[in-house]
């Protein structure tokens, strides 16, 4: 089965996320957030975040086993850029490009097998002695 997690406006360029991307995806998911742990890239932790993101989704949507987990793909697109100005002389301006990125994660792996489930006898606890107080105030009349 397969699940996919999106990070979108990541504030670092693609070229940049695409530099880790390239040394995890051969990884299993676990091994690459232990390696994103102490990479010291400013894309480290939001590609961190959306990994485990999507182990999240894996197991709590469909109910797959982590340890069966394997990136199907993982790529990252440009996002939306923001152009600021940056004032230089002769009275003229060169553009400064904030450039953004989306990151895509998709996961496969294979669903927990079922437990039977076995038939849950209530438990009944018994009072023993005087009903003394049990935090209870009441009032004297």
């Amino acid at each position: 089965m397969e699940v996919t997690a999106t990070a979108k406006n990541i504030g670092i360029s693609e070229k940049k996320m695409k530099f880790l991307i390239d040394q995890i995806k051969k990884m299993g998911p676990q091994q690459a957030i232990a390696i994103l742990d102490f990479t010291p890239k400013a894309s480290s932790m939001p590609l961190k975040k959306a990994i485990a993101s999507a182990m999240a989704n894996a197991k709590n949507n469909l109910g797959l086993e982590e340890s069966t987990l394997k990136f199907k793909s993982i790529f990252t697109t440009r996002g939306p850029m923001a152009k600021r100005f940056r004032p230089v002389s002769r009275g003229r301006a060169h553009a400064i490009l904030k450039r953004s990125s989306h990151v895509t994660i998709t996961l496969e792996g294979e669903q927990k097998k079922e437990v039977s489930k076995v038939s849950q006898v209530s438990d009944v606890s018994k009072e023993g002695g005087t009903t003394k107080d049990k935090g209870l105030k009441t009032k004297a009349k």
